[in-house]
């Protein structure tokens, strides 16, 4: 008899570690089940352990664990599970449960190779995490431009804020040749994401329309909250175009692709964006002023704010929401707000590190152990490795969570700290003005939470 055999893809916006925690999670829940499973992960660095067209052939099931897209309009005929990757973490043993019993839905015919719309499909949260999954798809290309080039500008201080001017007795040619690359690398942010959310909606020939739109949101000043509006506008215009020449010959294929998609596309896309981008640009300007104003006037209702939003989820979108509008203005020379993000996605790992440091008897030992990984995890900036710990009791860990990543920021913003990098942890300590304080902003946080997670634990084995 054959071995029921489910294939599976994972992947998660910034691609470090949802990612490969769904792929463990997934295969320990196949490996329970007495079920043979491949995963397929969409990392940072790319597609590892990539299902073959054999693979797809002789799979039983298919499950989709993941917030970015997974090319599965590869899965012809195959009944899909697709979930967020966050599932795929917590629900494993579920999903193999339910790919067992041959739940889900065939998307993708053989007949016409196209999505088909399905009765799940119809429903709101579908809807609303393919959404979420085309935005996350241009936020996980986008990273890697914010990160290269935010940590090129934030090496460049280091021979002094102004070692970039010519004028100034600070110059330097090589501060500034770093700061011209990063600078760079970082002005493509917007027109990344734009063509990436489109490239999700629209395939390859949604791209170039995308890209020329985030273009114009760019120079127009209407920064990410332009380039995700272009993102969308540019895919559903290529996905209309897509409807409307498909009754032309199949020999034309090919002109379709090359010519009219691009042409057109880029022409609706572009126009559309011309006319909006001033007011994009004005509600783009008014949002960020409007956070940034908090940094003077209330240190405290920001930094709470931004820790709430940071701890939330750990990564996912209200994660995200932060993180990005904290890209967007360090990309305008703001480095006070990334300053207290950073801080408060630091401070939930370092939390479990804390309190497993002192009620490790309370941890049983796999807890432990994680909980000291934390440690790393936290200090180089990857806030998912608090997941597992919040999953188990969300109720009365994430409040713990977000207190402790609150006071971090908070902290972070009454002493004024700057931070010119969007990633990287401690590792850009060297770069960070107000070293001390950061640090310690930081750690009271990590020390508050750590504290009432391990008191919470105490409690919870005792009982």
């Amino acid at each position: 008899m054959k071995e029921f055999y489910i294939i599976a893809a994972t992947g998660c916006p910034t691609g470090i570690a949802h990612t490969y925690m769904a792929q463990e999670a997934l295969e320990q829940a196949a490996k329970k089940a007495g079920v043979k499973i491949k995963v397929e992960t969409h990392g940072q660095i790319g597609i590892e352990n990539e299902l073959t067209d054999e693979d797809i052939k002789l799979a039983d099931a298919v499950i989709i664990a993941a917030d970015k897209d997974v090319h599965a309009e590869r899965f012809i005929n195959k009944k899909i599970i697709d979930v967020s990757v966050s599932q795929g973490i917590k629900n494993a043993e579920k999903l193999i449960a339910d790919a067992i019993a041959g739940k889900g839905e065939i998307h993708y015919s053989a007949e016409s190779e196209k999505v088909e719309e399905t009765k799940t499909e119809k429903n709101g949260n579908k809807i609303g995490h393919k959404i979420y999954k085309d935005l996350m798809n241009g936020v996980s290309h986008m990273l890697p431009f914010v990160v290269g080039g935010g940590v090129l500008v934030a090496l460049s201080f280091l021979w002094g804020i102004y070692s970039a001017e010519p004028g100034n007795v600070e110059y330097n040619q090589f501060a500034a040749t770093l700061k011209d690359i990063g600078g760079l690398s970082m002005g493509a942010m917007v027109p990344i994401l734009s063509a990436y959310i489109a490239e999700s909606i629209a395939k390859r020939p949604g791209l170039v329309a995308g890209f020329v739109g985030g273009l114009i949101a760019s120079n127009g000043g209407a920064g990410f909250l332009g380039g995700i509006v272009s993102g969308f506008l540019a895919g559903y215009v290529i996905v209309l175009l897509g409807k409307v020449f498909a009754k032309l010959p199949k020999e034309l294929d090919g002109l379709k692709a090359i010519f009219l998609f691009p042409v057109i596309g880029v022409f609706i896309t572009g126009l559309a964006m011309h006319f909006l981008v001033s007011p994009m640009n004005a509600v783009n300007e008014s949002m960020m002023d409007f956070l940034a104003g908090f940094q003077g006037s209330s240190p405290i209702v920001l930094g709470i704010i931004v820790g709430c939003m940071c701890a939330f989820d750990m990564g996912g979108p209200v994660n995200k929401a932060a993180y990005v509008t904290g890209t967007a203005l360090l990309a305008q020379g703001n480095f006070y707000f990334m300053a207290g993000v950073s801080a408060a996605c630091i401070a939930p790992p370092l939390i479990t590190g804390v309190a497993s440091l002192l009620y490790g008897k309370y941890f049983d030992p796999n807890d432990r152990n994680a909980g000291l990984v934390n440690i790393i995890l936290g200090s180089t900036h990857i806030t998912e490795g608090a997941i597992p710990f919040a999953a188990k009791d969300p109720l009365r860990v994430l409040p713990i969570m977000m207190l402790g990543s609150s006071i971090a920021a908070v902290l972070t913003y009454i002493f004024k700290v700057q931070v010119p990098a969007p990633h990287g942890g401690f590792l850009v300590l060297p770069i960070v003005t107000g070293k001390l304080a950061w640090l310690g902003s930081i750690l009271a946080g990590s020390v508050v939470g750590g504290i009432l997670l391990g008191e919470l634990q105490k409690r919870k084995s005792r009982k």
